[in-house]
């Protein structure tokens, strides 16, 4: 089985004219069909709101076409923070999703009006003591811990996760909440990533609801949202079925109305945070074969590493491989396909077949729209790609420049380094 890349020969010769490779390129139109699918799948719900994973890809360009769809962002740092603020969001509108948070970042959230999302039972008294009040709105991560499954499949593991309250610490931090002057309270939870299922997410749902049905119970708190988080993955593996949104926002309204509207919750906006699934399968990595090593083995040696794609090189992660123009050919030698960092785990792909490759062949690297580019660093002094998009009538627009040399060297302000490098080599 394949994968089909939404760009083409052609298209990548064309732009490699004007950016030369490797690069990641994002799709427009691709982007802009999901957005609205997720936001359709989830019309029966009024206060819906999906808040995009800024971690996943936080290009202002890309959040910019979410936005068009009613999109919010969900942050992790003090910098998305900033990068969600300056782009004109505020207040609910942004999710301050962090752990093991510095005083300074809930200082920002609090000031920009940001829900923040609770990851301890300790932050309460640690979040009053920054801010000198808790915030009428306030939301609290949920680990149950033990494992997650779906029917005799284990999903994940929840238990050695290092978020989230505990059930007892749950119902205690709402009535202090409630106690410190909190009116509107939300509950958060993230029990396994990337699932390639349609129940996760009905599953999960269901697990929530019931717990919110007993928080009010015992505690006298009404939810006004509940956030599924993030977790529904996309099929890295061409022989992976896609999930399907519009049935997985079927499976939560489900639920929905047989626990919530009951016990008196049908007001409870229902909000997601899908950073993989609104934005994986749309971004490629294109780079160039430049080299070829006949040794223990047959290598691809690219002008991409792992600075251009961790995945790989930290998870182990399998990402599909198209040699473009050669599509249609057999996949009968086996390769691995490798970058140039200092570091034999620097390989995108280990004993892949592919077609015959040969040096100059274009390579594209399926379903980097998520956690991406944005999971790159400067190990070995690499430097990280440019990022364009594939506008919808077919051009190119640079949507990130590559960085350069100067790049990397202007943060030795204190060391006299800066002015005696010759930055004519690049």
């Amino acid at each position: 089985m394949s994968k089909l890349p939404f760009v083409t020969k052609e298209q990548v010769e064309e732009i490699v004219k004007t950016y030369p490779t490797p690069f990641h390129i994002y799709d427009e139109k691709g982007i802009r069909e999901n957005a609205q699918a997720v936001k359709d799948a989830f019309a029966w719900n009024k206060g819906f709101r999906e808040y995009f994973a800024v971690k996943a890809t936080p290009n202002p360009f890309l959040i910019d076409i979410l936005r068009e769809y009613g999109c919010g962002c969900d942050c992790s740092s003090l910098t998305e923070l900033m990068l969600s603020n300056a782009m004109g969001l505020s207040g609910e509108e942004i999710m301050f999703s962090s752990n093991d948070t510095p005083a300074k970042e809930f200082a920002y959230a609090a000031k920009i009006g940001a829900t923040i999302n609770l990851d301890d039972f300790t932050h309460i008294d640690f979040l009053e003591k920054t801010i000198g009040r808790i915030p009428e709105t306030i939301s609290i991560r949920y680990n149950p811990g033990g494992t997650f499954q779906i029917t005799t499949d284990i999903m994940d593991n929840p238990g050695d996760a290092k978020y989230g309250f505990t059930t007892e610490q749950l119902f205690e931090g709402y009535r202090i909440l409630q106690e410190k002057g909190a009116k509107r309270f939300g509950m958060h939870a993230f029990l396994a990533s990337n699932t390639v299922t349609n129940e996760y997410y009905p599953l999960l749902a269901k697990v929530l609801f019931e717990t919110a049905v007993k928080i009010k119970e015992k505690t006298g708190v009404s939810l006004s949202f509940i956030n599924l988080s993030g977790g529904v993955g996309i099929p890295y593996r061409p022989e992976q079925e896609k999930n399907d949104i519009k049935a997985i926002g079927e499976g939560v309204r489900k639920a929905f109305e047989e626990i919530l509207v009951p016990a008196g919750l049908g007001d409870v906006a229902i909000y997601t945070e899908m950073g993989r699934f609104m934005m994986g399968p749309y971004g490629a990595l294109v780079t160039e074969i430049i080299h070829e090593k006949h040794t223990h083995k047959e290598y691809l040696g690219c002008d991409a590493c792992a600075v251009n794609l961790m995945r790989p090189a930290m998870y182990g992660a399998y990402h599909h491989i198209t040699i473009l123009g050669k599509e249609n050919e057999p996949c009968d030698h086996k390769y691995d396909v490798t970058g140039s960092l200092c570091e034999n785990n620097d390989k995108f792909a280990i004993d892949r077949m592919l077609p015959k490759a040969e040096i100059g062949d274009y390579i594209v690297i399926h379903d980097t729209g998520a956690h991406g580019f944005a999971m790159g660093y400067n190990y070995n002094g690499k430097l990280k790609s440019a990022e364009l998009l594939l506008q919808e009538d077919g051009t190119v627009k640079l949507i990130r420049r590559a960085e350069t040399p100067k790049d990397y060297f202007a943060t030795f302000d204190s060391f006299d380094i800066y002015n005696k490098i010759d930055f004519s080599v690049q």
